[in-house]
């Protein structure tokens, strides 16, 4: 069988690869050249053979061009970062300076103005466990060995004097009489020994006085401290229950309260006594203790005048009220019961839920010198201001994150400390943050 072949004829690609063409439709259209051929048995039927294949393609430089735009314009702009953000809107409001800047009277190191010295503030190494104040200065103790006096009657509140080495192992509690002098103060170290200190007056300096040792104590170790407003009598407390008097002037025991199975109610036998506290007309001594009991005692007769309840849990602070009309006590339970020292009655409960939702303990209360708010501490770290009258808390500080272990009311003056500050009463806290907090009355400092 044989071949014949037929003229040539060209076939545009419009009509073959309309794709092709329309890619390139600006460009020279490709051609295909064929080759007819038919068979001698089947004449009609003709056979287009491709002989040769042209695509007319632009150059490779002007395609890339093309796509490359295409690719660039398709990619999308940058993003604005938050930091750029800020700052633009932080453009003009950055922090401003602070000028109003000082130096220290106390260790000349540069501080704010009308703000505590935080180097003066901040030499304790370890948490302040109490608080005791004067009408010229407050004392604080913690785990460390020295005692610290500051100046109450300056606006920079400077570090007066520090006892160094006053208890080897620290020491847990500090006081001072109530509406008294000021000449006195004494403390308790983990040693159990106490130390009473004196106020020389010629040079301005605080000075041992005598210390009573442990083996004076009679009844375990000694914990809890209180001085009588007069300054002659010291009262302290035992892990074993027992509170003794002391006359500070002839340095001997005038009087031990029992609080166990001899003292006619066997409810707290030898409970420890965790706090203690001297009515401010010296008639009677209140003690609170581990089991939740409470007890006053008459000072004049040396018997049992009171046992309280409405405590079921540790009493960490007891306090009588100005005019002696009232003894408030507080601790695990985180409720403050008052009590009618006429009638020996439980009169009322101040309580507030902490932000967990529960009666967080109260580790130190305190009363102001009018007897109508009450001052308190508590394990959440919070500064309570209540009005007795109202049965109400007025105000709510928060401290720290830490523990509260000492709050005190400072005696009211009758000058500002400073311009803006007011007269008014003041009151400071202290706890594990190592530092002692100021404020002033109704709104925090």
């Amino acid at each position: 069988m044989s071949l014949a072949a037929q003229s040539m004829r060209i076939a545009p690609t419009g009509s073959i690869l309309p794709r092709i063409s329309a890619l390139f439709s600006t460009q020279r259209p490709a051609s295909l050249m064929v080759r007819s051929l038919s068979l001698p048995f089947f004449p009609s039927l003709v056979l287009a053979v491709p002989a040769s294949f042209h695509l007319g393609l632009p150059p490779l430089g002007s395609i890339l061009e093309g796509i490359w735009e295409s690719i660039l314009k398709a990619v999308p702009k940058k993003k604005t970062s938050h930091m750029k953000k800020r700052h633009r809107q932080m453009a003009g409001k950055a922090l401003k300076d602070v000028t109003s800047l000082c130096k220290c009277p106390s260790c000349g190191q540069t501080k704010r103005m009308h703000y505590l010295c935080p180097h003066c503030a901040s030499t304790h190494k370890t948490g302040i466990f109490s608080l005791a104040p004067t009408p010229t200065s407050v004392i604080s103790a913690s785990g460390s060995s020295a005692l610290h006096i500051h100046n109450t009657t300056e606006p920079s509140f400077p570090l007066q004097q520090s006892l160094e080495g006053a208890h080897k192992l620290g020491c847990h509690h500090v006081c001072t009489a109530r509406d008294g002098p000021g000449n006195v103060f004494a403390s308790v170290g983990f040693g159990s020994e106490i130390k009473v200190w004196r106020n020389n007056k010629e040079s301005g300096k605080w000075e041992l006085w005598w210390e009573l040792p442990p083996s004076k104590s009679n009844g375990g170790d000694v914990w809890a401290v209180a001085l009588s407003s007069d300054e002659n009598y010291l009262a302290f407390t035992t892990s074993g229950g027992k509170i003794h008097v002391w006359d500070l002037t002839a340095r001997e025991r005038i009087r031990t309260y029992d609080t166990g199975s001899g003292s006619g109610s066997g409810t707290a036998a030898g409970s420890f006594a965790m706090a203690v506290d001297l009515s401010r007309d010296g008639k009677l001594t209140a003690s609170g203790h581990e089991n939740g009991g409470v007890y006053v005692f008459n000072n004049d007769t040396g018997k049992l005048a009171y046992s309280l309840s409405g405590l079921a849990k540790p009493v960490r602070a007891v306090a009588f009220s100005p005019g002696c009309k009232r003894l408030a006590a507080a601790g695990n339970a985180g409720v403050i019961a008052l009590y009618d020292m006429v009638r020996g009655e439980h009169v009322q409960n101040l309580s507030a839920l902490s932000t967990a939702g529960f009666n967080s303990w109260i580790t130190s209360i305190d009363w102001n010198d009018t007897g109508d708010y009450l001052l308190s501490g508590s394990l959440d770290g919070r500064v309570r201001v209540w009005d007795v009258n109202r049965e109400a808390c007025v105000a709510t500080h928060s401290e720290s994150d830490g523990v509260l272990w000492s709050v005190r009311w400072l005696p009211k003056t009758e000058r500002a400390l400073a311009p803006g500050m007011g007269k008014g009463e003041l009151f400071c806290a202290a706890g594990e943050s190592k530092n002692i907090t100021f404020y002033r009355e109704a709104t925090g400092i």
